[in-house]
């Protein structure tokens, strides 16, 4: 079995920053990080965790992670919009949050944040 340590860093190799403590996330609920600048909204079903961009693509408000969960759907409180948590994509199947990979080591969320690339 690998060490702790090994793992860590592995995780650091490829990007991951820890974020918090699942004990942090309440079930059923939202909560507001940044990480490297990006505004990221954690969501914890029931131990299970989602990492969504927090900005709504309607008014572009960082409000998702204040949002009602519903069958694995966070609906936008500004205006209800509806997205998926582990997709991002609105129920319809189109485009909708960006989403960001999650990693739990024993009680330690690591999420990954895609460094976007600008095009000058």
């Amino acid at each position: 079995m690998k060490k702790l340590s090994e793992i860590l860093k592995k995780l650091e190799d490829k990007g991951y920053q820890k974020v918090c403590s699942i004990d942090d996330l309440p079930n059923g609920k939202g909560k507001r990080f940044l990480i490297d600048d990006v505004d990221i909204a954690l969501f914890n079903i029931d131990s299970e965790i989602y990492a969504l961009s927090n900005l709504c693509p309607h008014q572009h408000t960082p409000k998702i992670f204040e949002g009602f969960l519903e069958d694995y759907c966070v609906i936008c409180p500004s205006h209800g919009w509806k997205f998926d948590v582990k997709t991002g994509k609105k129920p319809s199947g189109s485009n909708g949050l960006e989403t960001y990979n999650v990693e739990l080591v024993g009680n330690d969320v690591y999420v990954k944040v895609n460094q976007k690339k600008l095009n000058w």
